[in-house]
């Protein structure tokens, strides 16, 4: 098992290896956007990882190509349908203002705290 925690959000979860980050999220609840589904043809799951970058797959020129394409990208930047946790150990990371927005686009029903 491995701990993914959402440092904005004060939000974890305990997930089997082999979980992607989305799905994580939403194990969490976690606000992260998800509009395509989470096939990598989107970056509605841009998240920022912080701390644990060794404990995730690495990313594919598929993931690589999408982040092109995202807003705010930095070195930490990944695609969280694209990102499996492979190590047991703590993961830190931000939702970022793509993902949120994206996510509360998606339901419109929830409150932005």
């Amino acid at each position: 098992m491995a701990r993914v925690r959402f440092l904005d959000k004060n939000l974890e979860a305990d997930v089997a290896l082999g979980t992607s980050i989305l799905a994580a999220a939403q194990a969490a609840g976690a606000p992260e956007g998800s509009a395509c589904g989470g096939v990598c043809a989107c970056s509605t799951c841009h998240v920022y990882v912080e701390k644990g970058a060794e404990l995730l797959s690495e990313a594919e020129e598929d993931e690589e190509d999408i982040l092109d394409k995202a807003f705010d990208v930095r070195m930490n930047s990944r695609l969280g349908c694209q990102a499996k946790v492979l190590k047991e150990g703590l993961i830190e990371l931000r939702i970022s203002k793509e993902s949120l927005d994206a996510y509360f686009n998606e339901h419109p029903n929830e409150v932005r705290d």
